[in-house]
């Protein structure tokens, strides 16, 4: 029995209780409760505050409510016992064979198990790299790459439909700054100061010198935008590469020049000038951000007649919402702080819900550390470490894993060695050595001939079968959770603890046969239990785009 389906049982008793006129609330029943594990697993498996949430309204003390409750609920032969504690909080133990049938529906659910409709049909944009296709992807890309990837799994497991989006900065200043520093790299002369510098521009220079030898005889201003073009094109290419290999995926790579060219940015402004929150001043074009909490008015165009970086963000907002997201999220770097209260005025001045139609999270920063000094610059960057270093250093599975294990608005520092240590104290080895023994059972089993077919639930009494069952049942609400609160950390957290959940059960109860011994019912149980643990580690690594080894 999961919690959702105990909740169910109790709104069922609840019902009865109203209809034959037991007691009267104020305002009806609630369409939906909870139930929890309770901290101490001696108060029960599972328990509700309902009583005290209910009493009040029905007229009676919460302690008096949760005694007809109670007394309701013990007439149903999967709970075993119901029992009052405090003013009212109500703790229920549940029938073996409740329990247990929840390995059978794990096991038959397979890869869809962990998820729901708790975001059904919510159209969300999310878009979590904003980078110029100037040089390689750096720590703070990496960070995002890893958690942006896992919560956009994540929300996908609770229904919401995701396109994951990356914004390519391919405008302006920093753009010919790098096809300058190309072109000097190409031509042996020094790169400008203020341009793009690390052994990366040498070798991308004599690149596209190689593929294009004519490039060097075009005239100085062709020279220039030919190779910023060419440069753009391959630096593009090269980070797609590494996302792909550090398996984070995108749906749409949105050019910034997109929104100039197609005069998105024309288009935004109209719609805002119809909203009434745009004006003209000093001969240039505002839009009166402080209405929603801004510090000050932002310029759309300057008296130049050029449009700033902040009409761009503008009509990138309009354009998303036009697409049809309900939805859209931005993980912007700790350096943005300043970016929140302006977004949130942007989808405010457009007419939408800042509270709703626009999320900023915030990512800090992270430092890692190689042989216990912080890492700080890159062989080919020259000034940054970089996505593929990392990778190179550690792994795609432990980076990933560490990366979305803790909450992004809370500073990092990563230790190589403590990454990639294959001992039980490394989070992600854990989790994944768990899974290989899980596999390694599965696989034993079958040589034995002994296959996940019916089994007695009832038989999974012993307390460690209960207490993995109970953690097996809490997947798919923490995969909600997760998704509604935007925190994948929280599926890392909970692979953690079911893992050892799945480690105590193991030192205590023996799943397969010794020697000559016959296949009883319960290892049959036991062996129904092991399939739905890996299944659950299996889901949740996946979420967070991790690998679920067989052998380790």
């Amino acid at each position: 029995m999961t919690p959702e389906q105990l909740a169910e049982k109790i709104l069922q008793a609840l019902t009865a209780l109203v209809d034959d006129g037991t007691i009267t609330v104020d305002g009806g029943l609630p369409g939906e409760l909870k139930v929890e594990r309770p901290k101490n697993p001696e108060h029960g498996d599972y328990a509700t505050n309902v009583a005290m949430q209910l009493g009040k309204r029905s007229g009676m003390p919460p302690r008096q409510f949760a005694e007809l409750l109670a007394a309701r609920l013990t007439d149903d032969e999967a709970i075993t016992a119901v029992e009052i504690a405090g003013p009212g909080f109500i703790n229920i133990r549940v029938a073996a064979d409740a329990q247990g049938k929840i390995a059978a529906s794990i096991v038959e659910a397979g890869p869809q198990y962990g998820s729901s409709d708790s975001l059904k049909g919510q159209a969300i944009n999310l878009e979590f790299i904003s980078a110029n296709p100037t040089g390689p992807l750096h720590l703070g890309h990496t960070r995002w790459a890893a958690v942006g990837d896992a919560l956009a799994r994540v929300l996908n497991a609770a229904g919401a439909v995701v396109t994951r989006e990356f914004y390519v900065n391919d405008r302006g200043a920093q753009m010919d700054k790098f096809g300058a520093s190309l072109k000097a790299a190409a031509h042996g002369e020094p790169i400008p100061e203020d341009g793009y510098h690390g052994e990366y521009i040498n070798d991308l220079a004599k690149q596209i010198v190689a593929e294009v030898p004519d490039i060097t005889k075009l005239p100085e201003d062709e020279q220039l935008v030919a190779f910023r073009e060419a440069g753009y094109e391959r630096q593009l290419k090269e980070q797609q590469s590494q996302l792909e290999h550090f398996r984070t995926k995108f749906d749409v790579w949105t050019s910034e020049r997109s929104l100039h060219d197609q005069d998105g940015v024309g288009h935004a402004i109209e719609k805002l000038r119809e909203q009434g929150h745009l004006y003209e001043a000093d001969d240039a074009l505002w839009m009166r951000t402080t209405d929603f909490t801004d510090d000050k008015d932002r310029v759309l165009i300057r008296s130049n007649g050029e449009p700033t970086y902040f009409a761009s963000d503008a009509a990138y907002y309009v354009n998303k919402r036009e697409r049809g997201f309900e939805v859209a999220i931005y993980l912007l770097g700790a350096d943005h702080h300043g970016y929140v209260n302006r977004l949130k005025a942007i989808a405010a001045c457009a007419g939408d819900d800042p509270e709703h139609n626009i999320e900023i999270l915030i990512g800090q920063l992270v430092k890692i550390l190689k042989n216990g000094e912080e890492m700080k610059l890159s062989k080919r960057a020259g000034t940054i470490v970089t996505l593929a270093e990392l990778v190179e250093e550690s792994g795609v599975d432990p980076l990933r894993y560490t990366l979305c294990r803790y909450p992004v608005d809370s500073p990092l520092t990563l230790d190589i060695e403590e990454m990639t240590r294959q001992v039980s104290e490394n989070p992600v080895y854990y989790v994944q050595y768990a899974h290989a023994r899980l596999a390694s059972i599965l696989r034993n089993a079958d040589d034995l001939g002994i296959k996940l077919d019916e089994f007695d639930p009832g038989l999974l009494s012993h307390e460690r079968e209960g207490d993995l069952l109970r953690a097996l049942a809490e997947f798919p609400r923490v995969v909600a959770t997760a998704a509604e609160l935007r925190e994948p950390h929280r599926i890392a957290r909970y692979l953690e603890d079911t893992a050892s959940a799945f480690h105590k059960f193991y030192d205590s109860c023996r799943v397969l046969p010794r020697g000559d011994e016959e296949v009883e019912p319960v290892h049959k149980a036991r062996l129904t239990l092991v399939g739905a643990t890996r299944t659950v580690l299996a889901n949740g690594l996946d979420l967070l785009g991790v690998s679920a080894p067989e052998r380790m």
